[in-house]
């Protein structure tokens, strides 16, 4: 089995889906030219059939972008799969995603089918999608939810029709790692075929679990991770690109890689968050802004002393320009006097300690100490 994972980002598409986030085609042009950049293996360029405003975006990055496949998703249905495969003519490298719900909740409540008819379906929309283009995506929408027989038969079925990639989605964040590894696991158990397609992975952030469950799915075998930057997507979001590809970066006795080159992640996290007027929260992992910062006397001290005490990342492996020492009332001397002495002071410990004590009182009252703040307390301190 391969040790590459591909990055298939679906920024464009599943991640534009959050209210208020919708971007004009001029602005995908500019974020699928930023996500090029970064190293992604699939952009996911939007869902032509749903607007002209998404089928003319499929339209001009398949014209923009040329390394990356643009893929363009569809319902099971044949007017989709048109609308795509017209929208993905410019494409250098061209994949059409199509798919169908998998789980009882979906073929009954959704579908108002039966499972044979969703297999045939299936079948019947991977063939046709096949008569367009080469590369064809199926996705088994809630498979998180399925049943593991019946989806492991609409996995084989649509590899038998054609399909190269088989997505398994989490689509409602519903499962726990461990039970979503062992679906992947379960798959290449029993399907027939399973080696003629790559088994993907598509988690949803309902519980918190969509990075632990997409780690889960690819130490079972699945080889393409499907991620948006930030995190971001409906309702809580989808699995973060940052996230997956710096744990495995981290994570080096997993013996896995990816093609992404990561110091542009933050700038990339920074594009999007602007253009889809989308701030990224404060602690959030990998882009954060306090990702790389240190208020806590204790961490600061050990931080200081070595930067491996407290930091499994080096910043500039992100885009990261360095780390922060924040000071605040829980910061500590050590943290203190490595500021001072970046604005070019040096003082002996008992004038240290009082210029502290005096330090503690202005954080209390301004809970972040600047640099302008340590020059005028040092004035202070020598005219007293």
């Amino acid at each position: 089995m391969s040790n590459r994972v591909q990055i298939f980002d679906t920024t464009l598409r599943d991640g534009e889906q959050v209210p208020g986030s919708q971007l004009t085609t001029e602005e995908k042009i500019v974020v699928a030219t930023q996500l090029e950049k970064l190293g992604v293996d699939i952009i996911e360029a939007g869902f032509p059939v749903s607007s002209p405003g998404d089928f003319r975006s499929v339209v001009e990055i398949s014209k923009a972008v040329r390394e990356p496949i643009i893929c363009a998703l569809s319902r099971a249905v044949q007017g989709d799969i048109d609308a795509a495969a017209e929208a993905l003519q410019y494409a250098q490298r061209a994949r059409i995603h199509t798919g169908i719900g998998s789980s009882d909740i979906h073929i009954q409540h959704k579908f108002n089918t039966t499972r044979e008819k969703i297999i045939e379906r299936a079948i019947a929309a991977t063939k046709y999608a096949k008569t367009k283009v080469e590369d064809v995506e199926f996705y088994c929408e809630d498979a998180g939810r399925a049943d593991l027989m019946f989806l492991s038969q609409l996995v084989e079925a649509v590899i038998g029709a054609g399909a190269t990639v088989v997505n398994i989605p989490d689509t409602t964040g519903y499962c726990l790692p461990d039970e979503y590894g062992n679906k992947i696991k379960y798959i290449f158990e029993h399907v027939s075929n399973i080696h003629k397609a790559t088994i993907s992975i598509h988690c949803h952030n309902d519980l918190g679990l969509a990075t632990a469950n997409s780690i889960a799915g690819i130490n079972a075998g699945a080889r393409q991770v499907e991620v948006t930057i930030n995190g971001i997507g409906e309702r809580a979001g989808n699995t973060s690109l940052e996230e997956v590809v710096m744990a495995l970066k981290v994570h080096q006795e997993l013996g896995l890689e990816t093609g992404i080159n990561t110091q542009h992640i933050y700038p990339t996290s920074q594009l999007v968050s602007k253009m889809m007027r989308m701030p990224v929260q404060a602690n959030k992992a990998i882009v954060g802004r306090n990702a790389f910062a240190h208020s806590s006397g204790i961490h600061q001290d050990g931080f200081l002393k070595n930067n491996l005490n407290y930091e499994i990342m080096n910043p500039h492996d992100v885009g990261v320009d360095k780390s922060d020492i924040v000071l605040t009332a829980r910061s500590g001397r050590h943290a203190l006097k490595h500021r001072l002495e970046l604005l070019g002071f040096s003082f002996e410990k008992p004038v240290l300690d009082e210029l502290y004590t005096r330090f503690l009182e202005v954080a209390d009252v301004k809970k972040e100490v600047n640099d302008g703040d340590l020059v005028e307390l040092v004035r202070t301190a020598e005219t007293v």
